[in-house]
């Protein structure tokens, strides 16, 4: 292959300095917004909305048991929980009885069955459960997601101001030993929720994230109900717009829950992963195209290693490995990850992210579970 032309060069080692400059910039921005977010009190609420939180549950995950239950301890006046399961035979059932029967103070039932008019496997085991629920708040978490007493009064303080129609959270990863596990908190810790601070501040948050999803019970059926959320595999996404379209704001909740990082093999983490990306891309494509600005580090290294110029590449890696190295620290405190710092896992977390975000142009098929999916434009499933 011949050799790139000089002009050719020169063009691409600019580029790259662009790159690696706003790469900067964005490290920058996120761990000012990051520690901005960790100086805010967690506030309490002025009244106590009845709440219904919906639980959809299919099949056994690590330590399902503990995460259902955290669910059932709330310190709230009025609150009932729904599991939702798409079979009564499903392995997950005998855990959530179990759980039913620890906390018998708890209104808490499980109802099964699929309402099969919704593509999203997800709402459809939801349906029933949005049919059933009384609470005028509705909470919808995913069942690896784990959290506190304080959690639903924490939401309930989010619906202070009558413009609030939903509230959302951000959560830390509850990551066992190994290698693997510790790659996925990094995406989710690092990576993920800094972006999401940076999107909140820069922008009005038009999202919910899956790990909470909780909006006012009449503006959810003046949207059509959970079923307006059935053909879209961003549910959260999907309900963040229904809420905005209307006129109400999205709150993201100063309360940080947690999640479990199930995977243990790459292969199993770059499929989950590449359906977060790939959904992503579908739901946004102009935003994730440019998402790769946000790997200062890579791009810092990848400009000296084609410019050669060590008076101005060293200077600017060096500078975007400190902050890059802030941020695991800074996130870390702000999202109350107790785990021991890991540091050395920020580079190869960066080079895995950065591979994915090539692969995830590439295709919109993923995989959920044990089905293939594909999605089109308007993030529909197909």
């Amino acid at each position: 292959m011949a050799p790139l032309p000089a002009e050719a060069v020169r063009v691409v080692t600019y580029l790259l300095l662009l790159a690696s400059v706003l790469g900067l910039a964005y490290l920058a921005v996120a761990n000012a917004v990051v520690f901005a977010f960790a100086r805010r009190s967690v506030p309490q609420p002025a009244h106590f909305p009845s709440v219904t939180v919906l639980k959809p549950v299919s099949g056994l995950e690590p330590e399902l048991y503990e995460n259902l239950a955290t669910f059932c301890e709330q310190d709230y006046p009025e609150f009932d929980v729904i599991f939702c399961v798409h079979d009564r035979r499903d392995a997950a059932v005998a855990v959530i009885e179990r759980v039913i029967a620890a906390f018998p103070a708890c209104a808490a039932q499980i109802l099964a069955g699929d309402d099969r008019a919704h593509r999203n496997p997800k709402i459809a085991n939801l349906a029933k459960g949005a049919a059933a629920a009384r609470g005028d708040l509705i909470v919808i978490a995913d069942s690896d997601i784990r959290v506190g007493p304080a959690y639903l009064r924490s939401l309930a303080a989010s619906f202070a101001r009558e413009r609030t129609g939903a509230a959302t959270c951000l959560y830390r990863a509850v990551a066992a030993g190994g290698f693997v596990p510790q790659l996925g908190a990094a995406y989710v810790e690092d990576q993920f929720a800094p972006s999401v601070l940076v999107a909140a501040t820069l922008g009005t948050m038009r999202f919910c994230l899956g790990s909470t999803m909780a909006v006012r019970r009449s503006l959810l059926d003046a949207a059509g109900g959970i079923g307006a959320l059935g053909a879209y595999l961003a549910d959260d996404h999907r309900l963040g717009e229904l809420v905005t379209e209307r006129g109400f704001q999205v709150e993201l909740s100063r309360y940080v829950v947690a999640t479990t990082i199930p995977e243990t093999t790459l292969r199993d983490l770059w499929s989950h992963e590449l359906r977060w990306a790939r959904t992503n891309f579908v739901l946004a494509p102009a935003g994730y195209i440019f998402s790769f600005l946000t790997f200062g580090a890579p791009l810092a290294l990848l400009y000296l290693l084609v410019s050669r110029d060590a008076r101005v590449g060293f200077p600017l890696l060096a500078a975007a490995i400190a902050l890059r190295f802030a941020l695991h620290y800074t996130a870390r405190a702000a999202l109350g990850v107790r785990r021991a710092p890991a540091p050395w896992i920020a580079p190869i977390r960066d080079l895995w992210s950065l591979a994915l975000w090539l692969a995830s142009l590439f295709g919109r098929t993923v995989r959920w579970r044990q089905s293939r999916v594909a999605v089109d434009s308007a993030g529909r499933m197909r």
